[in-house]
């Protein structure tokens, strides 16, 4: 991905949950039972497509946000919304389903940036813009939210070499990447190459097929059975369901200290591990500023108004060198950082993240008294 640096949306907004609609129902007013207006003048239906069920963000934050925020902004616009459970051809048929049931905008979150590509050119052909979120997909998009992944890459890899002390220089880490069909694993993994060439031994580099935490804990294992469980200085973790797989199978190998690990995502297991001492680091992207800008993107292309006002930066994907971007900012989270990070800015109370189990180690962390 190709990103001109631009002035990125910062707005808040609040984390209240609207009822779940089915995961491609038809675009009725469910209180009246009667067809939503989909003309453009007044309220329309918008659809929101997932890539899966086990990232937990999907279902706790960035639906919910944009459901929010749609109707903040547009009260009688509707969302439909679908997960794909990592599976292209699902989502494809979820796509279908919600052009076919009126959806006038789609934010899609592809399973796979390239395989979605025909399905996102039907959906330019049927009139349905198509904003591309977190990940930047392929085909004729018309807009894109999300982050700069290659940024968050050189965080991670900042952060862990940080963490690593004197071993920065010649130690071993183990790459634990994303799913390779996703294009962010791409980015995150140049921009975390370019901090750490030079400086430390890379003993083991694994992708995480589908993203899916089962899978990294099966590498993981590997890494540690291949390299010795005192051989491992560090492991890159491209993300926090990776991270928490990863120290899972580290815990399992009897390996103490647990060497520093990286994420990002700011889930609350995440956070909770970052207090303990067990994961160093997760990067914390506003949801609430990439949903913010997703819905507020989708309702201007709904209603055939420009994204001037809403999209400062752009993007190329392999079709356009100027789409309309939103690129979120990006904050590293360590035990010593986390009240004022995700505390400060509301992502999580204290009461959320200092459970019992982590009572001492919150009161180590200033959280708590």
């Amino acid at each position: 991905m190709k990103v001109s640096p631009g002035r990125a949306v910062a707005a808040a907004v609040a984390l209240s949950v609207l009822p779940a609609l089915a995961a491609c129902g038809s675009s009725r007013d469910d209180s009246t039972g009667t067809p939503a207006d989909t003309t453009g003048k007044g309220g329309f239906t918008i659809g929101a497509l997932f890539p899966d069920t086990h990232t937990a963000r999907w279902a706790t934050k960035d639906k919910p946000l944009i459901e929010r925020r749609v109707k903040d902004l547009c009260p009688d616009c509707r969302v439909i919304s679908a997960q794909a459970s990592a599976d292209v051809a699902t989502q494809q048929q979820q796509m279908e389903s919600m052009i076919a049931n009126g959806a006038k905008v789609l934010i899609l979150d592809p399973v796979d940036d390239k395989a979605l590509r025909s399905s996102i050119a039907r959906a330019r052909d049927a009139h349905v813009p198509v904003v591309s979120y977190d990940r930047l997909a392929e085909g004729p998009i018309a807009a894109y939210s999300s982050y700069d992944s290659k940024e968050i890459g050189r965080i991670q890899a900042q952060q862990l070499l940080k963490a690593m002390g004197p071993k920065a220089d010649g130690g071993q880490i183990v790459m634990m990447n994303g799913d390779p069909t996703d294009p962010n694993t791409r980015d995150l993994m140049d921009g975390s190459l370019s901090v750490l060439k030079g400086k430390v031994e890379i003993g083991r580099s694994y992708y995480t097929a589908g993203w899916i935490p089962e899978n990294a804990y099966k590498n993981m294992s590997a890494a540690i059975s291949e390299l010795g469980p005192g051989n491992i200085d560090g492991v890159l973790s491209a993300n926090d369901g990776i991270a928490g797989s990863s120290i899972a199978a580290l815990k399992a190998a009897d390996v103490s200290p647990l060497p520093p690990v990286t994420g990002q995502d700011a889930d609350l297991a995440a956070v909770r591990r970052v207090v303990k001492g067990e994961q160093y680091v997760t990067v914390y992207k506003s949801f609430e500023a990439e949903a913010d800008a997703a819905a507020r993107m989708a309702i201007a292309l709904g209603r055939g108004d420009k994204l001037d006002d809403v999209a400062k930066d752009r993007v190329s994907n392999d079709t356009d060198e100027d789409i309309p971007a939103v690129l979120g900012p990006l904050t590293p989270v360590t035990a010593e950082t986390v009240k004022d990070t995700v505390v400060k800015n509301g992502l999580y109370t204290v009461d959320q993240i200092c459970t019992a189990a982590i009572r001492a180690a919150c009161r180590e962390a200033g959280l708590t008294g």
